[in-house]
């Protein structure tokens, strides 16, 4: 057929030496190990998944339930066992998908710790079941598992480089808005709070500095892939985006992110600079590659199924970001088509939820006292967010019925205030909202967003 010809097959198909996936799969590993060994340090298994009433859901995954604390530290303990599966090409079909079924459990447990970078470890894990980075350099291979392979067609690679570049690209489309260019909002709030580092915190008090960082850094997000991908910027590009991604990971505490991508666009390096990467890696593990006696022959498949589900792969990531079009209003404000967009820390949103509960067999109306259910992370993240809101009421309603009310009517007075407007209220506060339903369709019951 005309899909598997021309252009399109020699992208897709051509000889492509395995090195560079191999040493992505190494990098991959180590990310998600350093990762979860973070998390679970930092106590954050006792935060997340045991100290918790309530479990914001995403919409259709309301069926995610939470397991036992005991069986939460198992799964940590396994996703740290695949992780090193991955690392070290070890039993690694099953330590790849094991991963990728762990962590995506864990992160559609609740919604208000939705990170893009979690996303993006989803997809990458997803992919990496199908491709084949563990045949050569690997465990599998030394214990003669699967037979080594020195050639692939370029797709496995190409399809990494362009979920990478993904994250950035609309990470830059998405900055191009008035609040951010305009009225360099809001680095112009973030970085004064960050006056105290060294070397460059003296500038930040400068409202010239925002300004600068919010252009230089929409500008980076935009053509850093280009850079990446030609040979003679690729190393000058990948040193500003280990700069770009040290000082930012400084200034807003945003995890492993940082750590995530600095390895992961490494993929962009051709073979020779893979191979000082993996002779390092087979000393670790005892691995000959120039004494591999299987001389493979190119895997150039060309089948209908493989290029067309690439070619739907990619264009639902490029198309499904775009769905907020389909929204009236500002989706800042409502938030409608806003997540699983790569839209990266683009404003500064605070709000204060205050919920009534109304007791129909008295009449009498009580105040929710927060606190007594969510964590301050939750809370935050529930006071700004509209279908969070949604699914609090609910909780409420179930958690008094249980306790002898008959409730039928939950209300909140929300305030949100965007990028140091002057805080408005979400939704009218006489709202009942329980008769409202999440869905896909347009929260009209959402009050305009007024600049």
């Amino acid at each position: 057929m005309a899909i598997n010809e021309g252009l399109l097959n020699k992208l897709l198909y051509k000889a492509r030496s395995i090195v560079p996936l191999a040493s992505f799969r190494i990098f991959f590993g180590l990310a998600t190990f350093i990762s979860t060994l973070r998390f679970i340090m930092l106590g954050w298994i006792d935060l997340h998944f045991v100290d918790t009433h309530v479990q914001f859901k995403y919409f259709g995954f309301e069926w995610v339930t939470l397991l036992p604390p005991v069986y939460m530290y198992v799964l940590h303990i396994i996703l740290l066992l695949s992780s090193l599966g991955i690392l070290f090409g070890a039993w690694y079909r099953i330590s790849i998908i094991t991963f990728f079924i762990g962590f995506t459990y864990c992160e559609l447990i609740d919604l208000t710790y939705y990170l893009n970078h979690y996303y993006f470890v989803s997809l990458v894990a997803f992919l990496l079941i199908f491709l084949p980075a563990h045949k050569n350099y690997s465990l599998d291979v030394k214990w003669g598992r699967v037979k080594p392979l020195k050639q692939i067609p370029a797709y496995p690679i190409l399809l990494l480089k362009f979920q990478l570049l993904l994250v950035y690209f609309f990470a830059g489309i998405a900055k191009i808005n008035y609040d951010w260019l305009m009225l360099a909002m809001p680095l112009k709030i973030w970085l004064p709070a960050n006056s105290d580092m060294p070397l460059l915190g003296p500038i930040f008090t400068y409202e010239f500095t925002a300004y600068v960082f919010s252009w230089v850094g929409m500008l980076f997000d935009i053509t850093i892939g280009y850079f990446l991908f030609k040979k003679a910027t690729r190393f000058y590009a990948w040193l500003v985006v280990v700069f770009f991604h040290l000082l930012t990971g400084y200034l807003f505490q945003i995890g492993v992110f940082p750590l995530v991508m600095i390895v992961s666009t490494l993929i962009f390096f051709g073979e020779k600079f893979h191979l000082k990467v993996l002779s390092w890696f087979s000393k670790i593990i005892q691995f000959k590659a120039n004494k591999i006696r299987f001389e493979p022959t190119l895997t150039s498949t060309k089948s209908i199924w493989i290029t067309a589900a690439i070619l739907v792969w990619v264009s639902f990531h490029i198309a499904f970001p775009f769905r907020y079009l389909g929204y009236p209003g500002n989706f800042f404000w409502t938030e409608q088509g806003y997540r699983f967009g790569w839209r990266v820390m683009l404003f500064e949103k605070a709000g204060t939820a205050t919920f009534y509960v109304k007791d129909d067999t008295t009449s009498k109306e009580g105040v929710v006292d927060n606190r007594d259910f969510l964590n301050p992370h939750q809370e935050k993240q529930m006071a700004m967010q509209p279908d969070m809101i949604l699914q609090y009421a609910q909780f409420l309603k179930r958690h008094y019925e249980e306790r002898g009310l008959v409730v039928n009517n939950v209300r909140a007075e929300v305030y949100v205030t965007l990028n140091g407007r002057a805080s408005q209220l979400l939704f009218n506060p006489e709202q009942n909202l329980l008769v409202l339903k999440d869905s896909w369709q347009h929260k009209d019951w959402i009050k305009p967003f007024e600049r």
